[in-house]
């Protein structure tokens, strides 16, 4: 069931973030050390959560008009077990509910859990001359954070 994470499970969520990470070193990819994004989120209002405890949560905010996905991260052990696909649902649903005309994320182009999966599951990648100043400026503080180690797209359903 995906539901609105509840405040004091946002310190647990760390460990799913942490865990999902871990996977992109099979594909050569290594993050930079800091802060997980959950561990910077305040407001459990903007974590869906699948699960008690959790399996897996989405992080979102506004970006632009849009509703845009910051992170998707699923405990490995639950992977393959549709939860990524339920939050993604729940994330396109809230998104029709309070009227954004679409959702967009940033992903790693080329691994095979990241934009591939999010195309079988509706979204394009988005042209750069269609990206607004904010979308714009999301990019370009996750360069300078240097978390564009492998060919990253925006994408948007």
């Amino acid at each position: 069931m995906v539901r609105w994470a509840a405040a004091g499970e946002l310190p647990g969520l760390v460990e799913i973030e942490l865990a999902a990470d871990g996977l992109f070193e099979q594909v050569g990819i290594r993050f930079p050390p800091g802060t997980t994004q959950i561990e910077e989120a305040d407001d459990p209002a903007s974590v869906l959560v699948e699960g008690v405890p959790p399996a897996g949560f989405a992080l979102i905010g506004r970006v632009d008009a849009n509703l845009h996905l910051d992170q998707l991260a699923v405990r490995p052990s639950r992977m393959r077990q549709g939860i990524g696909g339920r939050l993604i649902t729940a994330v396109r649903e809230h998104a029709l509910a309070i009227g954004a005309p679409a959702v967009t994320l940033t992903t790693f182009r080329d691994v095979p859990w990241n934009a591939p999966w999010y195309a079988r599951h509706g979204f394009t990648v988005m042209p750069e001359t269609e990206w607004g100043p904010q979308l714009r400026a999301l990019v370009e503080h996750e360069r300078e954070l240097g978390i564009e180690v492998a060919p990253r797209v925006v994408m948007r359903a």
